[in-house]
């Protein structure tokens, strides 16, 4: 009877090369979207979780047969979920309103875990996992795109001068703009060389449509003596 706690260099081999397949095939996506965490990032990810997958589970059967040694086979695969939040963490950038790279690191998380279930040897579960993220990752990131990305907060700061009706020029932009105004702040600077007084003028925004935001800027920008405008 084969022992349980040895496997074959041919298996072994074979696993390591699902887990480069697999962590390819999802860091390649990441690639080609430009994000963080790309092939190799992803590849390494998987290969390493693998690898100690193998570790945990083979690496100590020399010791099965010893009558004081109890072998856990999940105790150093357990170790590699917590450990890959730091790496995930990494990829995470908060600016401003705006937080990206969750999906990055959503996708090293679970790369890790078709890692762990390659090196365990469950290659129908690593498979229907590896084709479900690349699913989620490139029809869901369409939708997204197409219904949701205009639902989003954006953040709209402009510097200008200090003049009459000037909030009310600004958020008849934006209702003509269907841009709906979640929040606004408005901050004395200090004044200018001529003597007028300037203004930093915050808005959090939702827009109807994500292909409106190039022509607030440009709507904006036509206000007068505006000097500096950035939307998030």
């Amino acid at each position: 009877m084969e022992s349980p706690w040895e496997l074959s260099s041919l298996h072994m081999t074979l696993r390591l090369v699902l887990a480069l397949a697999f962590g390819g095939l999802v860091g390649f996506e990441r690639e080609q979207n430009n994000h963080p965490a790309g092939f190799r990032t992803h590849i390494l990810v998987c290969l390493g979780s693998c690898l100690i997958m193998l570790l945990s589970m083979y690496g100590f059967g020399q010791f099965a047969s010893e009558t004081s040694v109890r072998l856990d086979p999940a105790r150093l695969a357990a170790q590699v979920i917590t450990g890959i939040g730091f790496l995930g963490a990494g990829t995470i950038i908060f600016n401003g309103n705006s937080i990206s790279g969750l999906t990055t690191a959503a996708s090293l998380w679970v790369v890790a875990a078709i890692g762990l279930a390659t090196g365990a040897g469950f290659y129908y579960s690593a498979t229907i996992t590896t084709l479900f993220v690349l699913l989620s990752l490139w029809i869901l990131n369409k939708v997204e795109k197409r219904w949701l990305r205009g639902k989003r907060l954006r953040s709209v700061r402009i510097e200008m001068p200090d003049s009459p009706g000037i909030l009310t020029a600004i958020t008849g932009i934006m209702n003509a703009k269907g841009a709906e105004i979640r929040k606004l702040t408005v901050e004395q600077l200090r004044t200018s060389e001529e003597g007028r007084e300037r203004l930093r003028i915050e808005l959090s925004v939702r827009l109807a449509k994500p292909d409106l935001l190039v022509a607030l800027a440009e709507e904006l920008h036509h206000l007068p003596d505006v000097t500096n405008i950035s939307i998030e």
